[in-house]
C-alpha cells in the first residue's frame, strides 16, 4: 500500500528564481525504510519540511502531495502532528522542556490525550528506547546521544505512521550514531513503521534501507534499490558528467566506492558490495596473498618547532560543586599543523577549544596562543588576525538577512577598502562555491550551506590559528573534500587548524595527527594511520573492510594504492 505520493512537486523561497527542489516525483510504500541523499542544498530539508506541514517555509508551492490517498493540505491539524512525525538535524532545536518525562509527555499533552493514556505512552517508549535509567533528568544535562535519542522517543510516543528524519546523525559521535540508528532499524524492523531519512553519512544507513533517492542540482535523480543505483552512478546509465557522478559517489559506502576503483581493472563485474563484510570478502577476493601488506606513511615535521596551541596540566569545571570537564589536559598543535581531535559527545571536546579560544578560563594550568599566554593578549588582540573560532552552531556567526550583507557589514567592521569588497566577494564565492547563496536569508539554507558561508565569513579575518567545532557537519562528502583541501591548503601557508570532528573519515583523510579525548584529556595521539589503525571502535569503514588484508589503510584511497602495489608485483614475477 502507498503512504505517500508526490506528484511534480516544486517549491520556491520568497524573492527567489531558482526554486529549492523542482518536479519531484515520488511513491513511497507503507513499511518501507527510504533514504534521501545528494549534495549539500539539493533541496532534501526544504523536502522534508514540505512533507511535515507546520514546519514548512513561507514561499510557492507547486504540484501535489497525497498522504494515504489524500491531499496533505487536507488533513487535520491533529492528524499532520500525529501520524506525520519529524526528527531534525540539530538535538538541541527540537527539546521545549527541562525534563526527559516531561518532554516525552509534550506532543501526547498537546494532543489532548488522556492523563493515563499519556503516563501508559510515556512509560512504554521510555521502555522500548531504554530511557528509563535517565527519565527524570535535566534535558540540558543530556549528551547529543541522548538528546537526539530523546526527540525520537519524543515523536514516537505521538505513534506516526510516517516518521521523517533529517541528518538526525550529523551532530553524533560515531558509537552514538550507531545506537540511533540501531534503534530507528528496531522501529522499522518491529513495527513496520515507514520511514524518510535524509543523509550524507550513508556508510551504516545504505545497508538498513530498502530505496534510495538521489537528489540532484534541485531534482530527483534517479530511485532504486541501494546496489541498483550504486551500479547506475557505477556504469554510467544515469544522465550525468562522469565528474558529477563521481562526486555523488563519494558518500557512498566504502565498500562500494572501493569496488568502483578496484573491479574495473580486477576483471570483475559480479554483485556490487554494500556492507562492510561483503566489501571485505570482495577485497580479500582480489587481492587473495598480497606480497606488501603495510601501508607507510611519513609523520609531517615542522621544521621551525614553533607550538601554535600548547595546553599545560589544563583543569576546568563550569561550577564548583560540578565534576571536572578538563583534568590535567595536555596539548600540543605545532604551527601549520592540520590537528583533528576527536571523542564521545559530552566528553568536553567543545569545552577544550572554549579553553583555547579564551572564551572559559582554566581555574589550573596554562593555555598558550604562539608562546604567549592567554592573558597577554588584551583588547581583543587575540581576536585580531590570531585566532578564529566556528562554533557547533553556525548560525550565531550570522547577524544580516542575507549572506552579502552578513559579509559587506564584516569587511565594513574589519576597515577594508570599499575597492577590494566586490574582489573580496567573488574570492570567496569561487573559492567555497556560494556565490548562488548571496541573497539568501542565512536561516533559510541547508546545514551544509550554512557551514561554508560561516566559514567563508571566518576567513575574512585570515586567522594565523583557525578552531573549528564539527565544521563538517552537513556537508556532503564532495564538500567535504573540498573543504579539507582548503584546510591543507591553508596550513601550507603557515595557518593552524585545530578541529574537532565525529567525521573519522575526514580526519583520516586530510589531518597531519590525531587525538581521542577522553575522561578530560587526551588519550591517544598519532598520525592518522597510527591513530585510526591501532583502533578497533573509533576507526573508519575502509580499515575495517582492508582488516585481515591489509595494515594501515585507513582510507579507500589508500586501500587502492596498496592494491595497485600488490598487482604490480604479481605481474613482476609473472
Amino acid at each position: 500500500m502507498e503512504i505517500l505520493r508526490v506528484e511534480d512537486l516544486s517549491f520556491t523561497y520568497p524573492q527567489q528564481e531558482k526554486p529549492a527542489f523542482r518536479q519531484v516525483s515520488l511513491s513511497v510504500e507503507e513499511g518501507s525504510f527510504h533514504v534521501l541523499c545528494g549534495p549539500s542544498g539539493c533541496g532534501k530539508t526544504t523536502l522534508l519540511h514540505v512533507l511535515k506541514r507546520a514546519l514548512r517555509s513561507k514561499g510557492t508551492l507547486a504540484g501535489k502531495v497525497l498522504y494515504c490517498g489524500r491531499e496533505l493540505e487536507g488533513l487535520s491539524e491533529r492528524e499532520a502532528a500525529s501520524e506525520i512525525g519529524l526528527v531534525r538535524q540539530d538535538p538541541e532545536q527540537q527539546i521545549v522542556t527541562d525534563k526527559v518525562w516531561h518532554e516525552l509527555a509534550f506532543g501526547l499533552e498537546n494532543l489532548g490525550v488522556p492523563r493515563e493514556s499519556i503516563r501508559r505512552r510515556v512509560g512504554e517508549t521510555a521502555s522500548f528506547f531504554g530511557i528509563q535509567n535517565w527519565f527524570r533528568q535535566e534535558t540540558a544535562t543530556l549528551s547529543g546521544g541522548q538528546k537526539q535519542l530523546l526527540n525520537l522517543a519524543s515523536v514516537m510516543a505521538m505513534q506516526p505512521r510516517l516518521l521523517l528524519l533529517d541528518e538526525p546523525t550529523s551532530q553524533l559521535d560515531p558509537i552514538a550514531a550507531s545506537d540511533f540508528l540501531a534503534a530507528l532499524s528496531r522501529l522499522h524492523r518491529e513495527l513496520g513503521l515507514t520511514v524518510i531519512l535524509a543523509e550524507h553519512r550513508l556508510e551504516e544507513v545504505l545497508p538498513l534501507c530498502d530505496r534510495v533517492s538521489v537528489m540532484y542540482e534541485g531534482g530527483l535523480l534517479c530511485t532504486g534499490a541501494p546496489k541498483e543505483v550504486g551500479r547506475w552512478l557505477t556504469d554510467g546509465s544515469l544522465p550525468l558528467e562522469r565528474d558529477a557522478a563521481e562526486r555523488l559517489f563519494l558518500g557512498f559506502p566504502a565498500a562500494m566506492r572501493l569496488y568502483r576503483r578496484l573491479a574495473p581493472d580486477a576483471g570483475m563485474s559480479g554483485d556490487i558490495p554494500l556492507s562492510v563484510r561483503e566489501g571485505r570478502a570482495f577485497l580479500q577476493s582480489v587481492c587473495p596473498s598480497p606480497k606488501k601488506k603495510r601501508w607507510e606513511t611519513t609523520p609531517v615535521e615542522f621544521p621551525d618547532g614553533e607550538a601554535a596551541v600548547s595546553l599545560s596540566d589544563v583543569w576546568f569545571r563550569y561550577e564548583k560543586s560540578l565534576p571536572d570537564i578538563v583534568r590535567g589536559a595536555g596539548l600540543t598543535v605545532a604551527k601549520g599543523e592540520f590537528y583533528c581531535l576527536l571523542g564521545g559527545n559530552g566528553t568536553g571536546k567543545t569545552t577544550l577549544l572554549h579553553l583555547i579560544a579564551g572564551l572559559r578560563r582554566a581555574y589550573r594550568g596554562t593555555v598558550r596562543i604562539f608562546g604567549e599566554k592567554l592573558s597577554s593578549y588584551k583588547n581583543n588582540a587575540l581576536y585580531r588576525g590570531v585566532l578564529s573560532y566556528l562554533p557547533q552552531d553556525v548560525r550565531t556567526a550570522f547577524v544580516k538577512d542575507t549572506v552579502e550583507e552578513d559579509l559587506r557589514a564584516l569587511f565594513a567592521a574589519l576597515s577594508l577598502p570599499k575597492e577590494t569588497w566586490e574582489e573580496r566577494l567573488a574570492e570567496l564565492g569561487e573559492r567555497f562555491g556560494i556565490s548562488e547563496l548571496w541573497g539568501r536569508h542565512p536561516y533559510d539554507l541547508s546545514g551544509g550551506e550554512q557551514q561554508k558561508c560561516a566559514l567563508a565569513k571566518l576567513l575574512v579575518t585570515r586567522p594565523r590559528l583557525l578552531l573549528l567545532d564539527e565544521p563538517t557537519k552537513g556537508l556532503d562528502a564532495h564538500a567535504k573534500r573540498q573543504l579539507g583541501e582548503l584546510l591543507k591548503t591553508l596550513c601550507g601557508e603557515g595557518m593552524t587548524v585545530l578541529l574537532v570532528t565525529h567525521d573519522m573519515e575526514f580526519a583520516a583523510g586530510f589531518a597531519d595527527r590525531c587525538g581521542l579525548f577522553f575522561d578530560g584529556g587526551i588519550l591517544a595521539e598519532g598520525t592518522p594511520s597510527e591513530f585510526f589503525g591501532e583502533n578497533r571502535f573509533y576507526t573508519t569503514a575502509a580499515k575495517r573492510i582492508s582488516e585481515g588484508t591489509f595494515q594501515g589503510t585507513v582510507t579507500c584511497g589508500q586501500a587502492a594504492a596498496l592494491w595497485e602495489e600488490n598487482r604490480k608485483l604479481r605481474g613482476n614475477e609473472e
